[in-house]
């Protein structure tokens, strides 16, 4: 496939715009500039995804996207995952909400924002497979997206302002679409300055009472993206000033901010970490080292008194029951996975925390709604100040004989100190897509993914129908 060029393209040798300079560098992105470390992570990520996605297939609000899927038809272009095909922007949303729905998907910490930059697969994905596309631009492709993701996340956080990080999502993914697609830079530049026109996302998906939409903002937002990518490959223009314009991106969502795209390289995608347990990313080193306690302390949930954690203010705020709600109120996955005095009790309790722990019968028993009403979720200063290159916390169990037990994490496996391995990933893999599927089937996804780079991406999708 070669570039797509029309009669309203034109060159950009000149960049004036933030728009216009991000997509120069996506046009210059290429396999070989990512390092080894940086293509083995990609693959680890595809394959956690793809795991997460196999997970998903059973849950709510991924059977009702399905069946409007199912309904609404569309050409057969792209594989859905788990079985069947339909067009481009169906097949994004429906498989980037299978990678999304179990929360148990990659992320990236930055000091004032977190992301899940696998959430952008969806889309990527859908566009290669229509692209026909070597496996080498595919990963190319992620490794775009993953990038001005997460360095969106890093120098132009927009939670503070009442804004979701899918904001940043949909801008990835129209800019990975654009790679995929092989677009020439004006088009890469029209289809950011789209997406990011008319995707600003509000955070009270994630405050106070949650719902399905949850798992659904990002998935929305990455199918978003990759129909701006593909109105701008027919030529569909964007404002060109989308980020520094009168009244633009940086005036009414993020602030000013700089990135030189000219200095950036594809690397990020190594600062991603891995979720090792089904909860959300600022719980993992809690859970770890609660785990471990209960294990090395020979207790049983049954004789906790009462649990203090002492964590950075990020996860205070956003799971502890600080700025985003009460956390002590769980009826309903959703909560559950964003409630961390939820994901400590239900880890103490059961020695896990898997999508098994998310079951309504399990949220709604009285030993874990009675345990998480005695957690007291504390920020303090010196975690904070560690975040993001630390994970740190300090679990102190007090127990009905007057027993006290302390532990203090910086990291947890799958974080970028512990990073998870391909051997880790293919366990992971297998343990959550689960014993639904036959075994050769995943065998193949296996497979295809350790050799994408050698493979074209619809060699990698006839597995995953």
């Amino acid at each position: 496939m070669t570039p797509y060029r029309g009669a309203t393209a034109r060159r950009l040798d000149e960049p004036t715009t933030q728009a216009e300079r991000l997509a120069l560098f996506v046009s210059r992105a290429n396999w070989g500039d990512l390092s080894p470390s940086a293509r083995e992570a990609l693959k680890i990520r595809v394959l956690d995804s793809l795991g997460c996605a196999y997970g998903a297939i059973a849950g709510e609000p991924v059977r009702m996207v399905r069946k409007q899927v199912d309904e609404f038809g569309g050409k057969p272009l792209c594989a859905l995952i788990g079985g069947g095909r339909s067009a481009p922007d169906r097949a994004a949303f429906y498989n980037g909400a299978l990678v999304r729905y179990l929360d148990y998907n990659d992320s990236y910490l930055a000091k004032g924002e977190t992301c899940h930059p696998s959430d952008n697969l969806g889309a990527v994905l859908a566009a290669a497979e229509y692209a026909g596309i070597p496996g080498k631009e595919f990963l190319t492709a992620l490794a775009v997206a993953y990038q001005i993701q997460c360095r969106l996340s890093d120098a132009a956080p927009v939670r503070a302002r009442g804004f979701d990080h899918v904001t940043h999502g949909a801008i990835a993914a129209a800019a990975g679409v654009a790679k995929a697609l092989r677009l020439d830079p004006q088009r890469t530049a029209n289809s950011v300055a789209i997406a990011g026109t008319a995707n600003n996302a509000l955070r009270v998906t994630r405050t106070g009472e949650l719902s399905h939409w949850k798992g659904l903002a990002a998935p929305n937002a990455g199918a978003a993206g990759l129909q701006a990518a593909f109105l701008a490959m027919r030529g569909v223009t964007g404002p060109r000033e989308m980020f520094e314009g009168v009244k633009g991106w940086m005036h009414v969502v993020s602030g000013p901010f700089e990135i030189d795209w000219e200095g950036e390289n594809l690397e990020r995608v190594n600062r991603t970490i891995l979720k090792k347990y089904n909860a959300e990313i600022h719980s993992q080193s809690a859970i770890e080292g609660m785990i471990g306690l209960m294990a090395e302390g020979g207790r049983t949930a049954a004789e906790i008194e009462r649990i203090r954690i002492d964590i950075f203010d990020v996860a205070h705020l956003i799971i502890g029951g600080g700025a985003e709600g009460d956390k002590t109120v769980v009826h309903t996955k959703e909560e559950a996975d964003h409630s961390l005095p939820f994901i400590v009790a239900v880890a103490a309790l059961d020695g896990e925390v898997t999508p098994e722990q998310y079951t309504a019968e399990r949220i709604a028993r009285d030993d874990v709604q009675h345990l998480l009403r005695r957690v007291e979720v504390v920020p303090d200063p010196a975690f904070s100040s560690r975040f993001p290159e630390e994970h740190a916390c300090r679990l102190t169990v007090t127990f009905t004989d007057g027993q006290v037990l302390t532990r203090e994490m910086s990291d947890y496996e799958g974080f970028h100190t512990r990073p998870m391995s391909w051997e880790g990933a293919v366990k992971k893999f297998f343990a959550v897509a689960g014993e639904r599927w036959p075994r050769a089937r995943l065998d193949s996804v296996v497979k295809s993914v350790r050799n994408l780079e050698k493979i074209s991406v619809r060699n990698l999708t006839l597995h995953l129908v």
